[in-house]
């Protein structure tokens, strides 16, 4: 469980710290297509209040992602979005910032901006968020729920059961298996503390791909 002790430090649960770095290969149809990283940066002000940072990132020889995170310290959920992609020579640059029961998003492209806001009741998230707010307070139970409003999708996900993933990042692991309803996700958490994602399926917005871990460091 994540708390605040006194105005400026924050106590994180032990699955994570500050500069713990993630890296995946990433594949479509089973072949390599690119790599990617997920950090946890930690503690970092957002328009003048707390946050935390995750980063992640994504390249290969035809697309560039990168989305800055950041998370409200206590409850996890997203604050804003601020993501680059570059996709076969398309770049655009969109900002997400978030607010109870709704998202604006701004999207500049080809030299135009895109205004957008969304509403939805219970508030809005982010895959990445979830992973990590569920690394840090999920129960890791059979069939525990969670239903998780997306900007543009609400799904539920359960953990279906636990399973062994054999020879990632050279080692062999027992692992939590997740997936979404409608099919959208599929996640396999560490069955260690650590609780390390060590496959993510569909998580980068291209069809078809699977990131699977190749590498730790905290």
């Amino acid at each position: 469980m994540l708390c605040v002790v006194g105005a400026s430090s924050t106590v994180l649960a032990q699955a994570f710290k500050p500069g713990e770095k993630i890296t995946y290969n990433v594949l479509q149809m089973g072949v390599k297509v690119g790599e990617a990283t997920l950090t946890f940066v930690g503690e970092k002000a957002y328009e003048n209040q707390k946050a935390l940072l995750i980063v992640f990132q994504s390249k290969g020889l035809t697309f560039f992602d990168e989305e800055k995170i950041y998370l409200n310290p206590l409850t996890f959920k997203p604050l804003a979005v601020e993501r680059d992609l570059d996709i076969f020579g398309n770049k655009e640059k969109i900002n997400e910032r978030y607010s109870q029961g709704s998202v604006k998003i701004f999207k500049d492209a080809a030299g135009k901006r895109i205004e957008q806001t969304i509403d939805k009741a219970g508030g809005m998230d982010n895959i990445y968020a979830f992973i990590y707010r569920y690394r840090q307070s999920g129960a890791f139970k059979m069939n525990e729920r969670f239903d998780v409003h997306l900007p543009t999708k609400d799904i539920t996900i359960q953990l279906k059961r636990q399973v062994d993933l054999n020879n990632i990042a050279g080692q062999n692991y027992r692992a939590f298996y997740m997936e979404s309803d409608p099919a959208k996700y599929k996640l396999w958490f560490d069955a260690s503390d650590k609780k390390l994602p060590l496959r993510i399926s569909s998580a980068i917005g291209m069809a078809n791909t699977v990131m699977v871990m190749t590498g730790y460091e905290n």
